[in-house]
C-alpha cells in the first residue's frame, strides 16, 4: 500500500505540473518528478527490490500517458532510477536540505541521460544535440530545486503507514533509512 500512495502522489504532482507547467515561460524544461520518486523508492527498499522497482515502472508509465513520451520511455528510466536509488542507499544517508537538492540534482541528470542516450539510439531527437543537452541540465538543475519538496512528501507517506512510532517519528524528521 505505502508504494501505490507513493505512485498516486508522484501521479497527482505529475498531473498538476503538465498542467501548470506549459503555461510557464521555460515550458522546455521541467522538473522530473517521476525520476525523484522513483529513487525514493529505491532509496527506502530495505530487502526486497521488485516492489519498488514494479511501483517506479508503473509510475513512469502513467507518465508516459500524462506527459506524451513515447510509451515505454520514462518506465524504464523510472525502473532504471529506482534500481541506481537501491544501490546506493546503504552509500549514502540522503539528509539535510542542500544535499538533497544535490542528490535530486545528480537523480534528474542521470534519467535525463538515460533518455537522451534512448532517444539518440533510436533516432528521435527534435533538435541538435547541445539544445538537448542544456534542456537536460536546465530540467536537472529544476529537479534538484524541487527534490526536498518531493523528499518531504513522501516521508509524511513514510509516516502514514508506518507500524511504530518510531518508524513514525523517523521519516519526518529527514532521513532516509
Amino acid at each position: 500500500m505505502r508504494i501505490a500512495a507513493h505512485v498516486f502522489l508522484a501521479y497527482a504532482l505529475v498531473l498538476v505540473l503538465a498542467a501548470v507547467w506549459r503555461q510557464l515561460p521555460i515550458a522546455r524544461a521541467a522538473p522530473d518528478v517521476v525520476a525523484l520518486v522513483a529513487v525514493y523508492l529505491g532509496l527506502t527498499a530495505r530487502s526486497r527490490l521488485a516492489p519498488p522497482t514494479a511501483g517506479a515502472v508503473v509510475l513512469g508509465y502513467l507518465g508516459d500517458l500524462l506527459i506524451g513520451t513515447p510509451t515505454g520511455l520514462l518506465s524504464l528510466t523510472a525502473g532504471l532510477v529506482c534500481i541506481v536509488g537501491h544501490l546506493v542507499h546503504r552509500r549514502l544517508l540522503v539528509r539535510g536540505t542542500l544535499f538533497t537538492m544535490a542528490f535530486s540534482f545528480f537523480a534528474g541528470l542521470f534519467a535525463g541521460l538515460v533518455v537522451l542516450v534512448i532517444r539518440l539510439g533510436s533516432g528521435g531527437l527534435p533538435g541538435s544535440t547541445w539544445s538537448e543537452l542544456f534542456a537536460l541540465f536546465f530540467s536537472a538543475v529544476l529537479t534538484g530545486l524541487v527534490g526536498p519538496v518531493v523528499f518531504r512528501l513522501c516521508r509524511i507517506i513514510d509516516a502514514r503507514f508506518a507500524r511504530t512510532r518510531r518508524e513514525r517519528d523517523a521519516p519526518i524528521g529527514g532521513g532516509i533509512r
